[in-house]
C-alpha cells in the first residue's frame, strides 16, 4: 500500500497547473480541467436548448396553451362578461397593446381590433393564439411568457369586447372577414364599410 505521504505527492502531481509553452505578446495561460459540474452544466444546456427548440420551434408541439390547460371559445368568451377580468385586461391592454393599436384599439402600427377583419383569425382562440405566440414577421413579440396564462386570458377577454365596435377613426380593413362573429357584428362592419365607400366616392 501506498503511504500517505506518496498519495499526497501524487495528488499535488495530478494537480499541478499545466502553462502550455505558447505565449501571445508575453502572456501566458494555464490549462487546467474544468470541475464536473461546469462540465455537466454545459451538457445540460445544449441538451435543453435542443429540445426547446424542437419543442417550441420546429414542430410546434407547446404553441397549444389553451388545450393544454382545457380552455375553449366558450371559455374565452364568458371570460369577456366577467367584469374582474376585464378590469384586468383593460390594464394589460393599456400598458403592453396600447403603444401600437391606440387607446380604443382603432390602430396605429398595429391593425384596427375594433372591426370584424382580422388578419391572423378573429375567433377567440385565434386572438389568444396571436397574443400568446406573437406575428414576428410583422413585429409583434410573442407576449406568453411575459404577460402569463391569466394575464393573456384577460386581455383576450378585453378584445372580445373591442371586437365590432368599429370606433371612429380606425384604420381600414385589414385581413379577411370573420364571418364567425355575432350576426349584429356582421351587419354593423357592412355598414361602416358602405359608409366607407360612400365617402370615397364623394371625395372623387
Amino acid at each position: 500500500m501506498k503511504g500517505k505521504s506518496e498519495m499526497s505527492a501524487e495528488k499535488e502531481t495530478h494537480q499541478a497547473d499545466r502553462i502550455p509553452d505558447h505565449d501571445y505578446d508575453g502572456i501566458q495561460e494555464y490549462d487546467n480541467r474544468l470541475p464536473n459540474w461546469r462540465l455537466w452544466t454545459l451538457l445540460g444546456t445544449i441538451v435543453f436548448f435542443v429540445g426547446y427548440w424542437l419543442v417550441f420551434h420546429t414542430y410546434g408541439i407547446a404553441k397549444n396553451h389553451l388545450g393544454a390547460r382545457g380552455l375553449t371559445e366558450a371559455d374565452l368568451v364568458a371570460m369577456s362578461s366577467n367584469q374582474d377580468v376585464l378590469a384586468e385586461g383593460k390594464a394589460v391592454y393599456a400598458q403592453y397593446c396600447q403603444v401600437c393599436h391606440l387607446a380604443e384599439g382603432q390602430g396605429l402600427v398595429g391593425p384596427n381590433l375594433t372591426d370584424v377583419y382580422w388578419i391572423n383569425g378573429g375567433s377567440a382562440v385565434d386572438i389568444h393564439d396571436t397574443i400568446v405566440n406573437g406575428v414576428v414577421e410583422k413585429g409583434m413579440v410573442a407576449w406568453g411568457r411575459q404577460l402569463g396564462p391569466d394575464r393573456v386570458d384577460a386581455v383576450t377577454a378585453h378584445l372580445l369586447t373591442m371586437r365590432g365596435t368599429n370606433v371612429v377613426g380606425g384604420k381600414p380593413p385589414q385581413g379577411e372577414l370573420y364571418e364567425s362573429a355575432p350576426e349584429a357584428l356582421l351587419e354593423g362592419a357592412a355598414e361602416t364599410e358602405g359608409a366607407a365607400t360612400e365617402t370615397a366616392a364623394s371625395t372623387e
